[in-house]
């Protein structure tokens, strides 16, 4: 199971490699999204907290990268973290998430991009529930709930 050690390794050492790649440039990827998809997931935006109602949705299902489709997490492990953003316990695999050092903002985070697409997706905290400890905070605006 993906530890917060295993995060900062990744982070700070290369990440894992993708089941494949999709690459587009920034106008075809305006063409296929939202005005604030867009800005979330290709200029590493965030949104206001509390913007979605994905939040408080815990039905059955997968979420994908709203970019690419890439399937990221399992609504299982999606929990009520207080925070106004949907947030989970472990991706569906540890190739599906790239994690890079981000020092922006006065503060230390992990940040959280699509592998295969690169789409800024969040963050990641080591101050979520057990087993894993993880917390992933994402952007509603960069998933998709298949």
């Amino acid at each position: 199971m993906l530890n917060w050690n295993d995060v900062l390794k990744y982070a700070r050492e290369g990440n894992l490699k993708p089941a494949k790649r999709v690459e587009k440039t920034e106008e075809e990827w305006k063409s296929v999204l939202s005005d604030e998809s867009f800005r979330v997931t290709r200029k590493h935006g965030t949104e206001m907290p509390n913007s979605s109602d994905m939040c408080s949705l815990f039905e059955e299902g997968l979420y994908g990268c709203v970019c690419c489709g890439t399937l990221l997490f399992d609504a299982s492990e999606k929990f009520e973290s207080g925070t106004g953003w949907p947030s989970f316990t472990l991706p569906l695999e540890d190739n599906v998430i790239n994690y890079i050092e981000d020092n922006s903002h006065g503060m230390s985070r992990v940040e959280t991009t699509c592998s295969t697409c690169d789409a800024h997706l969040g963050h990641v905290f080591p101050d979520g529930p057990k087993p894993s400890g993880l917390r992933y905070c994402m952007n509603a605006a960069a998933l998709k709930k298949q």
